[in-house]
């Protein structure tokens, strides 16, 4: 064999081996265009003006984001749009676009709701209210599929897709709201799960597929949701983690829920789809001026060492391959996008420069 044919086939099998072991680090950006359509001016830690996701990609090693779409958001209350509701697939379709030009995977999470789709609610779409569940199921497979569809004729496909946001209580309710720990209208949804997966095959065959929950803090309520999944063969790829210190305990109990879940899913691979912590209450009309300040300084740095310590925990873990921030793109530094600030982002919402958990995170990915 002439021996570029060898380098060539070398070449090929190293690159394939990075590519299987990569691991994935970046963030939930939905609203990042809301943001660019006001002019915000992202800057780096040094005060340098710079295109977002060229900063997050060169500056703080991103290679991955996650998008939600919803169903239809316009028919969302209007405190939902104020809170950044209002990704539908023409916006999504715009945001992918600069993704994928920009060299990052996407995972795309459907929320399948007109709004906010969470543990403490899954509202069911205004078109699907008052369907059987075997309509919502077949709903919930044409939507998916025709939402991939188009999204592959624009020359965009979802590298990773979630059936759901944080689904630990079903989705769709009341038609498909479950207990992770009881086995009451497991059928209906695992049904309906089963009709999103199929569409997600079948349009995006190469796709890693995620079902989200977020009880972390909760083995018991993790174990009987995945196992569950396990009794009804539910097809998917990956366990799509929610964590956020104030809700879900310390690292050292998402540790020990990592541990396990290599144990009892060692076929499964492990993403964080969501954490952050805060550096600031100001304007926030969701917590108190010293709220949580227990668990890690309510400042840059405070948000800082909770990422350099979560990173370096996840590390530790060879089925975790994914590491996502929900909303780092806040930025309040221009004109107003969303009216009480969340103050969990990456960047300055009064300066509009990166704060130092944006270049924590890349840790996570680092050899």
């Amino acid at each position: 064999m002439p021996n570029k044919t060898i380098t060539a086939i070398l070449v090929a099998a190293a690159i394939a081996t990075t590519a299987q072991a990569q691991k994935l680090v970046g963030g939930d950006i939905s609203l990042l265009p809301s943001y660019e359509q006001r002019g915000t001016a992202y800057l780096t830690a040094s005060g340098e003006r710079q295109e977002p996701l060229r900063l997050m990609r060169d500056e703080a090693g991103w290679n991955a984001t996650r998008v939600r779409i919803f169903n239809n958001p316009q028919l969302a209350p209007g405190e939902n749009k104020d809170e950044g509701v209002c990704q539908d697939l023409q916006y999504v379709t715009s945001l992918c676009k600069q993704i994928k030009a920009a060299g990052m995977q996407i995972m795309l999470d459907f929320h399948y709701s007109d709004t906010w789709a969470d543990p403490g609610k899954q509202f069911t779409p205004k078109a699907w209210e008052g369907c059987t569940a075997a309509a919502m199921c077949d709903s919930i497979y044409a939507f998916t599929s025709a939402t991939l569809a188009s999204l592959r004729n624009e020359g965009i496909v979802p590298d990773q897709i979630q059936v759901g946001n944080e689904i630990t209580y079903g989705m769709l309710w009341p038609t498909g709201r479950i207990d992770p720990q009881k086995d009451d209208n497991w059928d209906t949804l695992a049904a309906m799960l089963r009709s999103g997966l199929k569409a997600c095959r079948e349009q995006c065959p190469k796709a890693k597929l995620i079902i989200h929950t977020e009880r972390a803090g909760d083995w018991e309520a993790t174990r009987g949701y995945y196992d569950r999944l396990r009794h009804y063969s539910i097809d998917y790829d990956i366990i799509g983690l929610s964590y956020y210190p104030m809700w879900h305990k310390d690292i050292a109990t998402l540790d020990r829920t990592l541990d396990s879940l290599a144990t009892r899913y060692p076929e499964k691979d492990v993403m964080i789809v969501e954490t952050a912590f805060y550096y600031s209450h100001e304007n926030d009309k969701w917590a108190t001026e010293d709220q949580y300040s227990d668990l890690y300084p309510i400042t840059p740095e405070g948000q800082a060492l909770f990422t350099r310590q979560l990173t370096e925990m996840l590390r530790c873990h060879d089925n975790v391959k994914g590491l996502y921030w929900w909303f780092p793109e806040e930025n309040e530094s221009g004109q107003t996008v969303i009216r009480s600030w969340i103050n969990r982002g990456l960047f300055d919402n009064k300066t509009g420069r990166a704060l130092p958990a944006l270049y924590e995170l890349r840790h996570f990915a680092e050899d």
